[in-house]
């Protein structure tokens, strides 16, 4: 039996090479990555490594609730792995995002990438490109041309206007200047609010009715988060409602059974779950089980980090989806592009021509950069089965 012997807790800020302010965070700039990284290491000398969005120190406390229901115990386990997981969500801390290491160490030690190790065949991922920012309609025309030239033929755009005119005329002009060219979807970042630092809209059933009706009427792919994530009577009401496929479920924590339920209630046309928030890997693909069997789409969100990108991408290309959607490919330059996101690995996860080809090396499929490691992380928590060592100095300027 190979066992979890080690863990290291890290916080990490690398910089971005140019102010991001994400749509669904409104009043926020980033300039920085900023995650929580772990590592797993099994008695043979296994590591897997996972990492997971941070706001600041908030996961600074987790290192005696991971060396406590983790090591000793069977890496390759991963049902009790993932009780264990929800043994920390019952007192408040939901970090699926710690499941991905665990499948690394599974799929290294088997000697291949995730994906195949799970019976994915599909090496090349057709990919949509996923714009983070809002913006006037003459940048938003740029922004669409920048992508048609770099070999995407559809392209997600945001919206997060308090006057729904706004909105319904920035998808309008996009779909009409793009026509023939380009397909266009939309985000409208309705699922949950992050007001910390700005207020945002929170729509209504009938506005959400409203847009998806001149969404339709413009030929939009699909419309995304058009409602509170937990409205789950209200967004079936919707599905039923639309001409334009409507898609969701990136952070349901409760995962499958929460998702299951809501396919059942036909709230979605399209689902999203993010295997670093609603379930972690196993969950995902059996939510991609259920949405074959019942004759939905299915296709991961992956806007976090690279951890988050490449997690999702082995959840796709091992879901038999890859063959008939598109995954998301987040970029929204100048400041969020993978060569800036991906600074913790040795390369950054580039897409070809508007498709990503899925990494062959065992595992996850990357080296982390021990220089960039380094310079921009900090090791707050080191244990073994034998010692424990927790550093919460070392976070005192970051």
């Amino acid at each position: 039996m190979q066992v979890l012997d080690r863990v290291e807790l890290y916080l990490v800020k690398t910089p971005l090479p140019a102010p991001h302010t994400p749509s669904w965070i409104p009043g926020t700039v980033r300039t920085h990555v900023s995650m929580y990284i772990v590592r797993f290491i099994t008695d043979d000398g296994v590591e897997g490594w996972s990492g997971f969005p941070a706001a600041g120190r908030e996961r600074a406390g987790l290192g005696d609730l991971l060396a406590s229901l983790f090591l000793g115990q069977d890496a390759g386990d991963i049902d009790n792995l993932a009780e264990r997981i929800q043994i920390m969500a019952a007192g408040g801390n939901f970090n699926w995002w710690l499941e991905p290491a665990f499948w690394d160490i599974k799929a290294k030690t088997a000697g291949l990438p995730l994906y195949k190790y799970l019976g994915g065949t599909d090496d090349r991922l057709k990919l949509y490109a996923s714009s983070g920012e809002l913006r006037d309609t003459h940048a938003r025309r740029e922004e669409a041309e920048a992508r048609l030239a770099e070999g995407f033929d559809t392209m997600k755009m945001r919206v997060h206007d308090f006057d729904e005119a706004v909105d319904i005329e920035h998808i309008s002009d996009a779909a009409s200047y793009m026509q023939g060219r380009m397909k266009i979807s939309v985000d409208c970042n309705q699922a949950f609010r992050l007001t910390q630092n700005g207020d945002a809209p929170q729509w209504s059933l009938e506005r959400a009715k409203r847009f998806v009706d001149a969404a339709a009427d413009v030929g939009l792919a699909w419309v995304e988060e058009p409602l509170f994530g937990e409205w789950h009577e209200e967004i079936a009401k919707l599905t039923t409602h639309s001409r334009v496929p409507v898609a969701g479920g990136e952070l349901h924590v409760m995962g499958y059974r929460e998702l299951a339920r809501m396919l059942k209630m036909g709230c979605y046309n399209i689902y999203q779950p993010d295997a670093m928030w609603a379930g972690g890997i196993s969950q995902s693909l059996k939510v991609a089980a259920l949405c074959r069997e019942q004759g939905l789409k299915f296709t991961p969100h992956c806007w976090s980090n690279g951890f988050g990108f490449i997690v999702n991408a082995h959840v796709f290309a091992a879901s038999g989806f890859a063959g008939e959607a598109l995954f998301e490919y987040p970029v929204s330059p100048p400041g969020w592009i993978p060569e800036g996101r991906d600074l913790i690995f040795t390369q950054p996860f580039l897409h070809e021509n508007g498709g990503f080809n899925m990494p062959q090396t065992p595992g996850l499929g990357f080296e982390i950069d021990q220089a960039n490691l380094a310079k921009y992380g900090r090791c707050f928590f080191k244990a073994s089965r034998k010692s424990t060592h927790w550093m919460p100095e070392v976070l005192a300027d970051l």
